[in-house]
C-alpha cells in the first residue's frame, strides 16, 4: 500500500505514526522542530488521512504497510514513534522486524487489550448525516449533543474534508473503523522480546497507561524506560508539547 507521507529535515530517520481518527497533520508542528536533528517521516496509516482505504485493518497489515513504506523509500533502519493506535503499530513492527528499528518510542499506549471507549464517538459520527451539513460549525453543534468535550470534537473535525462535489466527507474510513473497531482494541502479538532501547512516554492523568502495565511491557520490551508526565492526559504532544519534545530528544540522543 502506498501510504501518504510528508518529510522534514535531514539526519537519522524518524518515522511518526498517528492514532485513531488522526492523520499526519496532527504532527506537523512537532516534525518541524524534530527536523533540526532528524529526517522526519510523517505517515498517514491506512484508512486515515490521505492514505488509501481498505477492508483489511489490523495491526498485522499496518505493520506490513510500514515495512513496505520503508522499503519504498530505501530506509534500512529508523527510530519509530507511535501515539495510541500508532503505538501499537510500531510495537507490532518492532516485534516482527527488530533489525529495521533503531529506537522505539511508544506514546501513551500499552500492548494490552483495551475495553471499548470510543463507542459514543462512533455512534455520533455514524449518526451525523454529512449530506445535510452546510458548515463545520453545524457539524460541531450536532456532535456536541453526544460529544461534550470541545477538544475531542475539534480533533475529530480535523478529519472532515470535501468530496469532489464540494460536500463533506470523512478522511478516515468510518465504515471500516466502525465495523472492525475491535481490531484496534486487541493486544499486540509479539513472539520474541524486542531487545533494543524503548521509551514508553505517558500522561499520568491518562486512562490508557497504568503502572500495573509495566510488568507486561518489560516482558516484551526488556529495555523499556517509563516516563510519566504529571497532570497530562492521552494527548501528550498537544497538552505538554515542550515536555514531550524534551523527552524525545533526550531519549534519541542518549
Amino acid at each position: 500500500m502506498d501510504l501518504n507521507c510528508k518529510t522534514f529535515g535531514q539526519g537519522p530517520a524518524l518515522i511518526i505514526l498517528h492514532g485513531l481518527f488522526g492523520s499526519l497533520d496532527n504532527w506537523v508542528t512537532h516534525a518541524r522542530k524534530l527536523a533540526e536533528s532528524y529526517s522526519v517521516y510523517l505517515v498517514d496509516q491506512r484508512n486515515h488521512g490521505k492514505s488509501p482505504h481498505a477492508e483489511e485493518w489490523d495491526y498485522d497489515v499496518m505493520a506490513e504497510d510500514l515495512y513496505e513504506f520503508m522499503d519504498q523509500r530505501g530506509i534500512v533502519q529508523a527510530h519509530l514513534l507511535g501515539h495510541s493506535m500508532g503505538g501499537k503499530t510500531v510495537m507490532r513492527f518492532a516485534g516482527e522486524y527488530p533489525e529495521r528499528v533503531d529506537k522505539l518510542l511508544v506514546i501513551d499506549m500499552a500492548p494490552k487489550h483495551y475495553k471499548p471507549h470510543h463507542t459514543a464517538i462512533l455512534k455520533a459520527l455514524t449518526a451525523l448525516d454529512l449530506k445535510q451539513i452546510g458548515s463545520r460549525q453545524e457539524a460541531d453543534a450536532i456532535l456536541a449533543k453526544d460529544i461534550p468535550q470541545a477538544s475531542v470534537r475539534q480533533f475529530l473535525l480535523k478529519g472532515l474534508g470535501r468530496d469532489e462535489q464540494g460536500g463533506y466527507r470523512w478522511k478516515f474510513n468510518l465504515e471500516v473503523i466502525n465495523r472492525k473497531y475491535e481490531e484496534v482494541l486487541k493486544n499486540v502479538a509479539i513472539d520474541f522480546p524486542f531487545e533494543k532501547p524503548s521509551l514508553f512516554l505517558y500522561g499520568e492523568a491518562s486512562p490508557y497507561m497504568d503502572p500495573a502495565d509495566f510488568g507486561l511491557i518489560r516482558e516484551l520490551f526488556p529495555q523499556a524506560e517509563f516516563v510519566g508526565l504529571p497532570g497530562v492526559g492521552h494527548w501528550i504532544h498537544a497538552e505538554a508539547p515542550e515536555d514531550f519534545l524534551r523527552e524525545v530528544h533526550r531519549f534519541l540522543a542518549g
